[in-house]
């Protein structure tokens, strides 16, 4: 039983926060990330290096969709799964060793983008072009694709106001730009290492246009931490089902059963629905959050 709580124990540590976890994550992609985790724990294997393993996992699970076909469906499957799973292990990993890195980061999104690419690449390739009117397959394609960032770029504005709120956290993204401004400045002091620094230049570019897209997460003002927390947690919690991993999973499923035209239908008009009701939802609380703090401020 002690080692069992240990590892309990251990696991939790593993985590970033538990209260903006997706479901899918923490019951089912984290915990077999985390004896995957514990497996290689002693090697030489690095955070990155996971992360590129996944990326290769995620890949050959988009040509194999594209390429391959229905009877191909399975082994997908698994491809994908463990993408996921390894995916979620590099973050466990850095964080269990304390060896993460901004850096890190940057590589973990950079892959992410590349696997989501690939996925509906696969699919447009090996669903689209099999319908009797593949442009309609390539449109379903595209807005599942359109979806998916969308939901993205939701559910990580809810996340980090949320984390911002009750745990005081700043936007990992804020950190990047921050530590990579003194990177870049450096190393135009010191010279060298051109490669790097038009990289670092690029991906502060790239976090410059995400911000002027995206709203500043304390927007409510001044709010108590545990008012913020009682009144989101429901919100927060249904935000976390517009997460990639709960949408890897419908896709799994989909490619199981054999049913991509549902998994077209879940993105496109049942999420979307789900967003546009969260978003009335969320108006409500808002207004909630700020009675309670002008009250709590009195």
């Amino acid at each position: 039983m002690g080692m069992l709580r240990a590892w309990f124990l251990e696991y939790f540590r593993s985590l970033k926060r538990p209260d903006v976890e997706e479901w899918a994550d923490l019951f089912l992609f984290r915990p077999l990330a985390f004896l995957l985790v514990k497996a290689i724990y002693r090697t030489s294997l690095t955070p990155n290096q996971l992360s590129v393993f996944s990326m290769v996992l995620g890949v050959a699970a988009g040509i194999l969709l594209g390429t391959g076909g229905p009877a191909a469906a399975v082994v997908v499957v698994v491809l994908l799964f463990l993408s996921v799973v390894v995916d979620c292990a590099d973050g466990q990993l850095a964080r269990l060793k304390k060896n993460g890195t901004h850096m890190g980061r940057v590589v973990d999104g950079a892959i992410d983008y590349v696997v989501g690419a690939a996925m509906y690449l696969g699919l447009g390739f090996g669903f689209a072009s099999a319908l009797d009117n593949p442009v309609r397959g390539w449109l379903l394609v595209a807005a599942a694709a359109a979806s998916n960032i969308i939901h993205s770029v939701v559910f990580d504005y809810y996340r980090n106001r949320y984390l911002a709120y009750v745990h005081g956290v700043s936007s990992a993204q804020t950190d990047d730009r921050n530590a990579f401004r003194r990177e870049y400045v450096e190393l135009g002091r010191r010279g060298g290492q051109e490669l790097r620094r038009k990289f670092i230049r690029l991906y502060l570019a790239y976090i410059a246009f995400q911000m002027k897209i995206s709203r500043d997460p304390m927007t409510l003002g001044p709010v108590e931490p545990e008012i913020f927390r009682k009144t989101n947690r429901l919100a927060m919690r249904l935000w976390t089902f517009l997460g990639s991993s709960t949408q890897a999973v419908l896709l799994m499923i989909a490619l199981l059963g054999g049913r991509l035209l549902l998994y077209y239908w879940a993105m496109i008009v049942v999420l979307n629905g789900m967003m546009f009701a969260l978003f009335l939802g969320q108006a409500a609380v808002d207004l909630k959050v700020r009675s309670l703090a002008a009250e709590a401020s009195k």
